[in-house]
């Protein structure tokens, strides 16, 4: 397994989150994170990137333990995960070459005509057109903002790419397209995919397993077969209003 996480508390302030949560993801797959509104999906995933550190239990990813290993084994780690935020979190400021290259400008010591070329071959991969490269974040579509943010996300190469609520704001057909990208992705990559979703078509068509976190507790871990015939299902309403 490439990550695996071993009674996880977090908390804020005196609110906990999340209560003794353990779980794995196999090398390879697409896991999801799922669960109601304040269920703590996103806090959870920010637990593996470095951005929430947990009040007790264990992280390790790479073979590493993420929260016991000093700052220079960290960088090293957090340049083998690509992050694509809920909504893209993109530089208004900066064109689409530009906002792909920041990672490799931050990171390394090539020259900017190679960054630029690297930022190309990334923004063809995720499926936009050549002439998106100097078009500004103001002037493109929901949907060609997620591509941009992916293309950053994957412009170091990364082992493991984290997806926060990716299809949050796009339209059914932009949905299925984003999800087809990201399995495509994984498939010629050879990616890990942890993504936080709430979307039933995403966790029909490409989570290989995932967790559902209910009451500060994992209720679920598993695949989809698994969980319909699961005796408590947390999504039974859900898979009959849309007779899964």
């Amino acid at each position: 397994m490439i990550i695996k996480a071993t009674d996880i508390t977090t908390k804020f302030n005196d609110r906990i989150i999340h209560d003794k949560v353990s779980f794995h993801v196999k090398d390879g797959e697409i896991y999801g994170l799922l669960g109601g509104s304040g269920s703590g999906k996103s806090t959870l995933m920010k637990t593996m990137i470095y951005l929430k550190e947990p009040s007790e239990g264990r992280i390790e990813m790479l073979g590493e333990d993420l929260w016991s290993i000093g700052e220079a084994k960290r960088q090293e780690i957090r340049q083998k995960c690509g992050v694509m935020f809920q909504f893209g979190a993109l530089y208004t400021s900066m064109n689409v070459l530009e906002n792909i290259y920041i990672l490799l400008k931050e990171y390394s010591n090539i020259s900017e005509t190679v960054m630029k070329e690297i930022a190309m071959f990334w923004l063809l991969k995720v499926g936009l057109k050549p002439n998106t490269a100097l078009l500004y974040p103001s002037e493109l579509s929901g949907g060609m903002k997620k591509r941009v943010a992916m293309a950053r996300a994957l412009v170091l190469s990364p082992k493991i790419l984290f997806l926060d609520e990716p299809n949050s704001g796009l339209d059914p057909m932009s949905t299925r397209a984003f999800d087809e990208l990201v399995l495509e992705l994984r498939d010629t990559l050879s990616l890990t995919v942890v993504m936080v979703t709430h979307d039933i078509d995403s966790i029909q068509s490409i989570l290989d397993r995932f967790l559902i976190l209910e009451n500060k507790k994992i209720a679920f871990e598993g695949n989809l077969n698994e969980l319909k015939s699961f005796e408590n299902n947390p999504l039974e309403e859900l898979f009959r209003a849309r007779k899964i």
